[in-house]
């Protein structure tokens, strides 16, 4: 796999959580160790990108995280870089 960004990897692991997903599941999306997992996710949840929902056990991607997603992919286009969604 090429090298990513940290904005890319975020933007996989936002779009993992779309609708709802258990960290196993975004791991897998995402293609990230457990540990890296960890890590991105409690930045995530600290700058309010994504929540953890207690009764299901997953996390969701929030409002600011979809306005987050949308203006990354807008900027690959204007870049025309392909942005590759799991």
């Amino acid at each position: 796999m090429k090298y990513r960004s940290r904005t890319e990897i975020v933007g996989n692991i936002l779009e993992a959580a779309n609708g709802g997903a258990t960290k196993t599941k975004i791991m897998y999306k995402a293609y990230l160790s457990y540990a890296q997992l960890k890590e991105y996710l409690s930045v995530l949840i600290e700058n309010d990108l994504i929540e953890y929902l207690d009764g299901t056990l997953e996390f969701k991607t929030t409002e600011k995280g979809l306005n987050f997603l949308h203006m990354h992919n807008e900027m690959g286009e204007l870049l025309q870089i392909p942005v590759e969604n799991s």
